[in-house]
């Protein structure tokens, strides 16, 4: 039997992996920083589903958290064979800010726990011969509004590099890029999306079912929906002066919403 191991299990997309793989019978472990929230999301899951939970109350932020989680990730007893490296947040200090705690918050949860539980989990999977790995990344990587548009696009890259890394030994690595969701994140960062169109917002349940699709395809990058394919395809293609430009108008919507 399979078991998946999410970080950020207890809310937004990592919830949403929890009841898909829960769905298909897989045992799971979820790591998040409330007990009382993980206690009650295993207890919800084993109810519904069948299934077991195991969970770890971590603070990705906090180096001795990461190394259990890390530990786990390699443990050869009840292993770990997909590991959803989800744990995240809105970085919403300016680049121009003196006081670099949030950004500093942000680097340890998204880039060095991101880095440090995804090499873990490629040396456990890799020493079994197999396993998936998903790094959630975003489409905001592909513009330049803030730290948080750069750390992703920092998972995008290294996810791709953890795929490359880790060819031939039967591990497979996916990034995936969501566009807005709608989940606990953008209210927790203060953000209404009232000026969002609402054919833009997915659902997260959506977005983790396509996902799972491209991850048993192989995809390195799973970018759910159409309409958030072609939104890339242009991104991509874009002269990088008017990406800049389109940044700025979004931050000062944002802005606003604040």
């Amino acid at each position: 039997m399979h078991r998946a191991l999410i970080t950020g299990g207890t809310a937004g997309i990592g919830a949403a992996f929890a009841r898909a793989f829960a769905a298909r019978g897989t045992d799971l472990v979820l790591v998040a920083r409330h007990p009382d929230r993980l206690a009650e999301a295993a207890a919800s899951l084993t109810e519904t589903y069948g299934v077991h939970v195991e969970t770890i109350a971590a603070d990705l932020s906090d180096r001795d958290a990461q190394q259990r989680v890390a530990d786990r990730l390699e443990a050869a007893a009840d292993p770990v064979d997909v590991f959803v490296n989800n744990a995240g947040f809105s970085v919403r200090s300016s680049l121009l800010d003196e006081d670099l705690s949030q950004h500093d918050l942000g680097f340890e949860v998204m880039i060095r726990a991101v880095l440090k539980l995804g090499g873990a989990a490629g040396r456990g999977m890799s020493a079994r011969g197999g396993g998936w790995i998903v790094n959630v990344g975003s489409v905001s990587s592909l513009v330049t509004q803030n730290n948080y548009s750069a750390i992703k696009a920092w998972v995008g890259n290294y996810s791709e590099s953890l795929g490359v890394q880790l060819s031939g030994t039967g591990v497979r690595v996916t990034c995936l890029m969501p566009g807005w969701v709608r989940t606990e994140f953008h209210s927790r960062a203060g953000i209404k999306g009232s000026s969002i169109p609402g054919p833009l917002w997915l659902d997260a349940d959506f977005l983790v079912e396509q996902c799972l699709r491209d991850v048993a395809r192989g995809r390195p990058v799973s970018i759910p929906s159409r309409r958030w394919k072609a939104i890339v395809a242009v991104l991509r293609t874009t002269p990088r002066g008017l990406v800049a430009n389109l940044s700025s108008l979004l931050t000062h919507r944002r802005d606003k919403e604040r």
